[in-house]
């Protein structure tokens, strides 16, 4: 082992030898073992990873924690659970597990450092969910430079859902690190990514491993008929096997599930206690903490006599009464509480209650008052409100969704019942609770609401039904929405319009409609103080783009920063609409700039998307795919998919028709994820796709699909594409009015661009050749390089065809060598396909470095050719410093060089029009 590798003092032979373990914790989990010891063997050597036990309560799943725990001996373990009471409160679990890493936290760069601060309630502020993967990323890989680390999560399932999308962060990202982790869970459909990572199921014990298990463990004898039932009973559950027969051996026929029978026989474990032991084990079931000294203070605030009652509960094995109060099994809790009566519990809370400090932990105390009501009380439905606010500003949704709703069943005054539930849905809605959100709205369908308290429900439901496969009714809620607000709040009013016009062009589902938006604004939409955005898009539905073009223009320009702030897929939209690249650039270089200060994810993955289409457009297509793997990380990072527009573009331009398949169905499949007029975007990229392999009667019925709805958004890119495909397939009557169409939109523009573009269509429908030369001219003059190869494309076959071969040769071979190095293979390949037929040899393509590096690879080379540092590029691309070292090591051999030095020298990675990467 290399001298300099920080587990060098580890031997090897230590670790991979079979540990000595307890015989019923190995019954029947030779396989299982394995795999676990193939997990923290391969850790151990620096190469980390994650694994899932998936299985039901009892089935042995924590007892195979245990053997990982005891099969590594040079690791430093951290263990963390959920907490079927806790998964409400943000940042819990993760809190436990890194607690013993928290010296390690000066080692962080200080925005991380303050995320996990702020997220362990050790400082003041929201957190930065943004931020907290990367932070316990440094946090883990600095602990496990000193020695490897085994992370153990039973009862994943509890696991809150901001520690969870951590952790799953976490485990997708310690490959090149010395680092195990493995949680265990009931389901992985009950638990937030886990699905994505490597899934070990833990199914029951055959038959004969049953029997030893029992014979091995069963506290007393019993006779093969006894034994035989007890096996056919337990299914093969280990826990069941073992608790069964504390219940008396002979179990009746059950036909509920092993978990509740487990349970019942933890509850027969209270038969012949004391009232005062069942009390106490109720009390410890109650409280979350774990925290004796909090224990022992409710006991005695009940009158109870704390020793003789903790013995007689500790003798039952269902309890642990040390430094912290552990329960045996996570059922063995579930049991004791449910053990008793409504009342019964109500008693423990309120003892809980009235020793709980309401100052360090004033959330846990109104959460012990309101399971102790027993009916409404609007003190306490205050204070769970006062909770709630609390909570949001800890950036812990779910948790005040949960303050909310408990808030609501306690609140007497109908008037503070509607405000709460109404906060309440938008929380659980916040949280990603769509159908939580959708049922406490639907509490609402018998009160007596005020048209404002109406017009919330609706802009909540538009919310719900954007976001649901299928659903689209978003739109159109939100303009009723806005017609009940038009009198009562009218700048609310015309955002709920902008937001339906955003709904509309966002899923995609047609001019039809936007057009009912749009009409429905321009009866309804209160006058604004001076023009607007929805003025000048009520203004481009009614009048065409000509007569728009000065209002979008007035919306993009002199409401600025603040429009692309709000709104900033709308006002790329707008700019799209003007051909006006430079200000697309400038949207896309600022939603960088200001999404890297302020932390926010979408605007951040909003202006990667525009650079990769930018440039991919300007012919750089490295740099396009280091951008999108950058998206891509941003994306996993925060638990959402993949932007899909930038993608369908790259995947369009190099002719990759398996791929843009793959993206289009992705697209068809979650229309609100795949970005701004994604089915127009579709549909234009297919024609794009096509018409680079030449499949033109593919590309006209993409392109009309793309236009079919008039000017609105992206149909002005897919005309040429129409006219080009029309043109091919002999349809000079739908060219020739795609034309009409393209001339307007480009005219009023004035862009280069635009008229350059226009230009090469006009020479197609016309056969002019001025019109080639003049898009030749003009595109020369404009960063979109991929559009002036095209021009000279369609310039030398033209040429050709009129039998001008020596003319047509320049520009074929100058579409050729642009197409080729911008990556637009289908394209380059027409190119090549013309020249042959002039006699013309084209030299073959050189491997392109984008195509010896993996998407990861290439942006870490991109990053690190201008000088980033290996911690530099780590953070911005959400992996740790020693997986960006592996990457460079690849990078090396696969380029053929040895240093940095020789990366800043390399020709196809100097940066061209990049993001502000740092």
């Amino acid at each position: 082992m290399n001298s300099g590798n920080p587990l060098g003092d580890f031997p090897r032979a230590r670790h991979t030898s079979t540990p000595t373990l307890p015989a019923h914790l190995l019954i029947g989990r030779r396989e299982l073992r394995q795999r676990i010891e193939e997990l923290t063997r391969s850790a151990f050597t620096g190469q980390g990873g994650a694994l899932v036990l998936e299985g039901e309560a009892g089935i042995g799943k924590s007892a195979l924690l245990a053997c990982a725990q005891d099969a590594a001996p040079g690791f430093r373990t951290v263990r963390t659970s959920g907490s079927e009471f806790e998964q409400e409160l943000p940042y819990s679990a993760l809190h436990q597990m890194c607690v013993p890493m928290l010296k390690y936290l000066a080692e962080l760069p200080e925005r991380h450092r303050d995320a996990l601060r702020v997220a362990f309630g050790l400082a003041e502020g929201t957190p930065d969910p943004f931020r907290i993967g990367l932070a316990v990323l440094g946090l883990v890989t600095a602990a496990a430079r000193e020695r490897p680390l085994l992370c153990l999560i039973d009862d994943a399932q509890w696991v809150d859902s901001a520690s969870a999308r951590a952790m799953v962060f976490l485990a997708r990202r310690v490959a090149a690190d010395p680092v195990a982790m493995i949680f265990a869970v009931r389901s992985t459909r009950a638990a937030d990514g886990l699905g994505e990572l490597p899934r070990l199921p833990v199914r029951g014990l055959s038959d004969a491993d049953a029997k030893v298990l029992l014979a091995t463990r069963c506290p007393f004898p019993l006779d093969d008929q006894v034994r035989d039932r007890l096996v056919a009973e337990a299914h093969g559950n280990p826990l069941a096997l073992l608790e069964l027969p504390r219940a008396g051996g002979f179990v009746p026929p059950d036909t509920s599930s092993v978990p509740t029978r487990i349970e019942h026989g933890f509850q027969a474990r209270l038969a012949g206690l004391s009232a005062e032991a069942r009390l106490l084990l109720l009390v410890a079931s109650a409280d979350l903490t774990g925290d004796p000294g909090l224990l022992w203070t409710a006991a005695r605030h009940l009158g109870l006599d704390v020793a003789p009652a903790s013995a007689e509960a500790d003798a039952t094995g269902l309890v642990e009464f040390g430094t912290r109060i552990r329960f045996s099994h996570p059922l063995a809790r579930s049991a004791v509480y449910r053990a008793v009566e409504a009342g019964e519990r109500r008693a423990a809370h309120a003892a809980l209650a009235a020793v709980t400090d309401p100052v360090t932990a004033p959330d846990r105390r109104a959460w012990h008052r309101a399971q102790a009501s027993p009916g409404p009380d609007d003190d306490i439905a205050d204070e769970l409100e006062r909770c709630a606010t609390r909570a949001q500003a800890r950036g812990g949704v779910a948790a005040e969704a949960a303050f909310l709703e408990r808030s609501v069943a306690l609140s007497l005054a109908p008037t503070r019942r509607i405000e709460r539930t109404l906060r309440a849905a938008q929380a659980s809605f916040d949280a990603g609770a769509t159908g939580k959100a959708a049922d406490l709205l639907s509490l609402l369908g018998t009160a007596t609401l005020g048209e404002f308290e109406h017009a919330e429900v609706d802009v909540l439901r538009g919310r719900i039904a954007f976001i649901r496969h299928c659903d689209g009714s978003g739109p159109m809620l939100m303009v009723r929405a806005a017609q009940r607000l038009a009198s009562l709040a009218p700048d609310r009013a015309r955002d709920c319009f902008l937001d339906a016009v955003e709904m509309s062009l966002s899923v995609g589902r047609g001019g039809a409609v936007i057009n009912q938006v749009l009409t429905a604004a321009r009866c309804m939409a209160p006058s604004p103080s001076s023009p607007d955005a929805l003025d000048a898009l009520i203004r481009l539905g009614a009048d065409g783009h000509e007569a728009a073009v000065p209002l979008l223009r007035q919306a993009l320009y002199t409401m600025g920063d603040s429009f692309w702030t709000r709104r900033p897929a709308l006002a790329m939209m707008i700019a799209v609409e003007l051909w006006d690249l430079d200000t697309q650039g400038a949207i896309g270089a600022w939603l960088v700039k200001a999404g890297r200060a302020s932390g926010s994810p979408l605007l951040l993955r909003l202006g990667l998307a525009q650079k990769a289409v930018e440039a991919s457009l300007a012919g750089d297509i490295g740099q396009a795919i280091a951008i999108t793997a950058e998206e891509a990380a941003i994306a996993d990072a925060t638990n959402a998919p993949p932007l899909l527009y930038h993608r369908l573009h790259l995947a369009a331009l190099r002719g990759d028709r398996d791929e843009a398949l793959k993206l289009g169905e992705a697209a068809a499949a979650a229309p609100t994820t795949a970005g701004p007029g994604h089915v127009t975007n579709l549909h234009w990229t297919t024609a794009i796709l096509n018409n680079g392999l030449a499949d033109y009667p593919a590309a006209l019925a993409a392109a009309r699909r793309a236009t079919e709805h008039g000017a609105l958004f992206l149909t002005g890119a897919a005309l040429p594409e129409l006219i080009e495909a029309a043109v091919r397939c002999g349809d000079h009557t739908a060219a020739a009015g795609a034309l009409d169409s393209l001339t307007e939109h480009t005219r009023s523009s004035g862009s280069a661009a635009g008229r350059g573009i226009a230009a090469y269509a006009r020479g197609l429908v016309t056969g002019v050749e001025d019109h080639y030369r003049e898009a030749v001219d003009l595109l020369t003059e404009s960063p979109l390089r991929t559009y002036l190869a095209r021009a000279h494309l369609l310039y030398g076959e033209w040429l050709r065809r009129q039998h001008r071969r020596r003319e047509s040769r320049e520009h074929l071979h100058t579409a050729h060598e642009l197409l080729s190095r911008a990556g637009a293979e289908a394209f380059a390949r027409r190119a090549a396909a013309e020249l042959g037929a002039i006699g013309e040899k084209v030299q073959a393509r050189s491997e392109q470095t984008y195509e010896k590096l993996t998407m990861q690879e290439l942006a870490v080379a991109r990053l690190v050719a201008p000088g980033a540092t290996s911690n530099e590029v780590a953070a911005q691309l959400y992996i740790s410093k020693r997986t960006v070292d592996a990457h460079l090591r690849n990078i090396f051999r696969k380029l053929g060089i040895s240093s940095r030095r020789q990366l800043k020298d390399h020709p196809d990675l100097v940066l061209k029009n990049a993001p502000d990467n740092r």
